[in-house]
């Protein structure tokens, strides 16, 4: 991704190195702040399940320097956070609407937000209570050392994705759907989450390429990148790496091949219009 010389964006809010906030404990509770923050966001139990070791507390001294390699990825995130910006300010003002541009929270270790505790395991999220984003930049090392899917465009689609959600919220999707989902059942809600995670998937899609048209950011092999990310992230391949199989009924971000097909599908056409994920009978 051609990013060096790209503006940087104001919106960035950098907390890492205050150490974990008060309330996050480690073992039992630290999960159960996890799964309560599955249920909420759509965030895959399997995710969880493989990735939380039980967090620390305030008290054991997790404060740290950004690890080698995380400055530059924070300036990375910087340019492409802009980038969104640049893309659904201009994209939301041909619907006529204003865009609130987010801001997006760098931590490490946990993190206190709007919407409660979080801890790195969770992954990266976005919070519709306080408008923000939120990342830790080693879920990068992760995303390439543990999901198998390297390079800086798969890190952008994870950012691209997160201000879908953000999208999302400024259009009303995210207050419907999560009063719709607490009128269903577990399986219908989860199936309701998976299309809009599929949605968001989209709409990174759409920001890829309507950033490609405005400012020439792809390099060969980053659209590659991405859905290899995609792929990396779908609830069939993250359930079967950590379980050993599958249980779809317990699916809140779509497979493998739908979360890729989905952004390709906003890349392709750079239209909102076409990630309309709710009509079709199969996402």
């Amino acid at each position: 991704m051609r990013w060096q010389l790209g503006r940087r964006s104001a919106n960035v809010e950098d907390r890492r190195g205050r150490g974990t906030p008060a309330g996050i404990a480690g073992g039992g509770i630290g999960v159960a702040v996890l799964l309560v923050l599955g249920l909420l966001f759509g965030i895959d139990p399997a995710i969880l399940v493989e990735l939380a070791g039980g967090g620390p507390t305030e008290e054991s001294g997790t404060s740290r320097a950004p690890a080698p390699g995380e400055d530059r990825s924070a300036q990375f995130v910087s340019v492409v956070l802009a980038e969104t910006e640049d893309v659904w300010t201009a994209t939301l003002g041909e619907e006529g609407r204003d865009y609130r541009e987010p801001k997006l929270v760098l931590f490490s270790g946990a993190v206190r937000s709007a919407c409660g505790l979080a801890e790195a395991a969770v992954g990266p999220f976005y919070c519709p209570a306080d408008e923000k984003a939120y990342l830790d930049l080693a879920f990068f090392r992760d995303l390439e050392e543990r999901l198998g899917a390297p390079g800086d465009f798969a890190q952008a689609y994870v950012i691209a994705h997160e201000i879908g959600h953000h999208v999302q919220n400024l259009l009303g999707i995210s207050g419907k759907v999560a009063s719709a989902r607490q009128r269903l059942a577990p399986s219908e809600g989860n199936a309701l989450s998976v299309r809009v995670e599929l949605q968001a998937d989209c709409l990174a899609g759409v920001w890829a390429n309507r950033a490609e048209a405005a400012h020439r950011i792809i390099e060969p092999g980053d659209i590659e990148e991405a859905l290899a990310a995609a792929a990396a992230v779908g609830d069939d391949r993250i359930q079967h790496r950590a379980r050993g199989h599958v249980v779809p009924d317990s699916f809140t971000h779509g497979t493998s091949a739908q979360r890729a097909r989905w952004f390709m599908r906003g890349f392709e056409t750079g239209s909102m219009r076409a990630c309309d994920t709710f009509s079709p009978a199969e996402p």
